[in-house]
């Protein structure tokens, strides 16, 4: 832990914990009323976190993969789903910043990629831009293959016909990131669709269980215009990182980390302050919540340890490993939290009750969800193909 903590990573965490507390007293408003949080997001930018993974040379913080996680773990343990909502924008920053330099680019590629990622960072560093990914399409549990999104090549960019489903910050960001192919070309293509392009739209109600405050309605995306220039990475890198630097997939769980010591912390205070830490069943809980929530710290910090471009097989194993237990963890905490703490914890507004729906949303969320994970987990050494 002592290497992963360094002083330089922890100094920007600490701009995040500043943030905390206010995060938490607006965390039942937006989650009652399924609203974005567009005031943590201000904070968020006021602090110069929108910037976090971008280098120091171009007006970031120039926090790596592991600063990165360290500080959507802190702002998920007062507010799990503003740090969902973050780490779609952050995730982007990441792939064009240290994941693309780790990957070895020809020159053309790498000549690419400065030039594209130059314009982005200084998007975000000088007029706050806020990046999404859209993904998911829900025709297949894979994220690198399978894409029914379609590019085509007009003069000075491209034409984008397509639908994303759960595409978080819908109606908050500038640019939707999305991953389509060219007819014929089997590179992915990375684009940032401008949210106020022609025929970009979204469909449905966004009244989920949890997660409410994420905005994440179907984007839908008929013949939609996308200048050159916001084509962010150089065709077919998208298809390298996700095979050379699978760890670009886990970094939703960070967030349910950050949840799970929420929860312990909310726990804690209930039982200290009730009067009743002294009855058995509910030690026996403490004592097992602990045990969940140490076990799932200690294997993603043992992940943020070894990350790297191309894992071995054991450490992209214990990736998986390391979310299964993070994501599985938050929910298993947050339902032994309302029976150590009672009925008093299911009535709203209760950080419980919240963090008990939030967590149970997190094993579905693709490409790496718990049951492709396990899936794969499943398979692992047993045949050739893995």
């Amino acid at each position: 832990m002592a290497d992963i903590r360094t002083p330089e990573r922890m100094k920007i965490v600490e701009r995040m914990a500043e943030l905390g507390p206010r995060f938490a007293a607006r965390s039942a408003d937006i989650d009652r009323e399924a609203a974005f949080p567009h005031e943590n997001w201000a904070d968020l930018k006021q602090a110069g976190l929108l910037a976090i993974a971008i280098p120091e040379s171009a007006g970031g913080l120039g926090a790596d993969f592991a600063a990165y996680a360290l500080t959507s773990e802190e702002l998920g343990r007062h507010c799990a789903p503003t740090g969902l909502t973050f780490n779609m924008h952050v995730a982007t920053t990441l792939l064009v910043g240290e994941i693309g330099d780790s990957l070895g680019l020809d020159a053309e590629d790498q000549s690419f990629l400065e030039e594209r990622r130059t314009r982005l960072w200084k998007g975000v560093v000088e007029n706050h831009d806020v990046h999404s990914q859209p993904f998911s399409e829900g025709i297949q549990p894979g994220a690198t293959a399978g894409f029914m999104t379609k590019a085509v090549p007009v003069d000075g960019g491209y034409r984008v016909t397509g639908r994303k489903i759960f595409a978080s910050l819908a109606g908050a960001c500038d640019y939707h990131n999305v991953i389509c192919t060219v007819e014929g070309d089997p590179n992915i293509r990375f684009l940032g669709v401008p949210h106020t392009a022609d025929g970009v739209s979204f469909e449905g109600d966004w009244d989920p269980l949890g997660m409410r405050a994420t905005d994440s309605r179907n984007l839908l995306m008929d013949d939609v215009f996308v200048p050159a220039e916001n084509e962010w990475l150089p065709p077919g890198m998208f298809n390298k990182s996700a095979l050379r630097f699978p760890y670009f997939y886990m970094t939703l769980s960070f967030s349910f980390l950050g949840m799970m010591r929420g929860i312990l912390d909310y726990t804690e205070d209930y039982l200290r302050n009730s009067g009743r830490r002294d009855l058995t069943y509910r030690q026996q809980g403490w004592a097992t919540m602990n045990l969940r929530y140490e076990q799932a710290h200690a294997l993603c910090y043992r992940v943020l340890g070894e990350y790297g471009v191309d894992p071995t097989q054991e450490q992209i194993t214990r990736a998986w490993s390391s979310l299964i237990t993070t994501m599985d963890g938050a929910p298993e905490l947050a339902s032994t939290a309302i029976k150590i703490c009672g009925g008093r914890s299911m009535l709203r507004p209760s950080y419980i009750e919240q963090a008990y729906r939030d967590a149970r949303c997190g094993a579905t969320m693709l490409p790496w969800s718990v049951e492709v994970c396990h899936d794969r987990l499943g398979r692992v050494r047993l045949f050739d193909e893995d």
